[in-house]
């Protein structure tokens, strides 16, 4: 559920989900537990929830949780993590003698990394063409150059015949950057979006795709955590958070990019930001709008599901379903 106050400004209260993981986010909740059930309270709102279906709960903000609660949880074997309101991990509480968090992430090292890695760069390169389409057939005009189209299509194929990480890498990269270069396209020039580039971002575009997926990101991270997935061992990506990078990407087109673009094309205003030297900063009435839309579209659904897929796939075997 989320709330929004007269102001607009959003007030996420509880993230329902049917995963093993419960998310209660924003601030102000007051989270209590009896021997069956666990109790989240927010204003005139109350949910309860069988502890035999929770495996983890992820407290997001700043909430009042009872430490009889706190018992309650643990005794049914449910794990609690404590995050920033953007995500950030700070610690967890782990029920005493459970302790499987290593064998999952050996079971995630055992992973075919090589043909995980490239059905995630072969869905997120279909999300963008089929992104780059939409857009297409709304302004009725091509936006590709000669032979664009073809190359992207040329590279979904070649992916399949590639045996190294770094040539899917590569290639993936390849892709990525030509789908924002044509993707600038469709933007006004005097907007300065030419392709994506790195923080600090000079222009208001690159910026506002910075702070979308930075959200996307966030839930991830609650609901890899929530999964008890290791983050850190990515398959496409590697290093810190590598999971997560491989989890959103192929959401990215779908979700945030359509939030942006369709902000920059039609609403977007001079006092939605200020230009320095080196760096484009949003406003916060600008950062209200994002965030109301990021909840209201439900995106955060479409990350759990991500996520639990892979999860499964991870303690099961069964195929891990890559939505985009």
């Amino acid at each position: 559920m989320v709330v929004f106050t007269q102001s607009d400004m959003y007030v996420p209260v509880l993230i329902m989900v049917d995963y093993p993981w419960v998310s209660v986010s924003g601030f102000g909740a007051h989270i209590k537990a009896t021997r069956k059930h666990l109790i989240v309270q927010k204003k005139n709102n109350t949910e309860q929830y069988p502890l035999e279906d929770i495996s983890h709960l992820l407290v997001v903000g700043g909430h009042t949780i009872h430490s009889a609660a706190i018992n309650h949880l643990a005794k049914n074997g449910v794990y609690i993590t404590f995050f920033e309101p953007d995500g950030t991990p700070v610690g967890t509480i782990q029920p005493f003698s459970v302790g499987d968090d290593e064998d999952i992430s050996e079971q995630q090292r055992l992973l075919p990394r090589q043909r995980y890695a490239i059905r995630i760069a072969r869905a997120s390169i279909k999300s963008r063409l089929f992104s780059i389409e939409q857009i297409q057939e709304s302004r009725k005009s091509s936006l590709f150059y000669e032979g664009e189209l073809d190359l992207l299509h040329k590279s979904l194929g070649e992916l399949e015949y590639l045996i190294k990480l770094d040539e899917i890498r590569r290639l993936y990269k390849l892709s990525s950057d030509m789908y924002y270069e044509i993707l600038s396209r469709s933007l006004l020039p005097e907007l300065g979006f030419r392709r994506r580039t790195l923080r600090p971002q000079a222009d208001p575009v690159n910026a506002m795709l910075s702070f979308g997926y930075a959200l996307l990101f966030g839930n991830c991270s609650v609901a890899v955590i929530g999964a008890r997935l290791n983050p850190d061992l990515g398959l496409l990506h590697e290093g810190r958070g590598g999971l997560i990078y491989d989890l959103i990407e192929p959401l990215k087109a779908g979700t945030v990019d359509p939030i942006v673009l369709q902000i920059a094309g039609e609403s977007l205003t001079d006092s939605d930001f200020e230009r320095t030297d080196d760096r484009c900063m949003l406003s916060d009435t600008l950062i209200s709008a994002m965030m109301k839309s990021f909840y209201t579209t439900h995106i955060s659904d479409r990350v759990n599901e991500q996520v639990y897929s892979f999860s499964q796939a991870v303690k099961t075997g069964a195929d891990f379903k890559i939505l985009y």
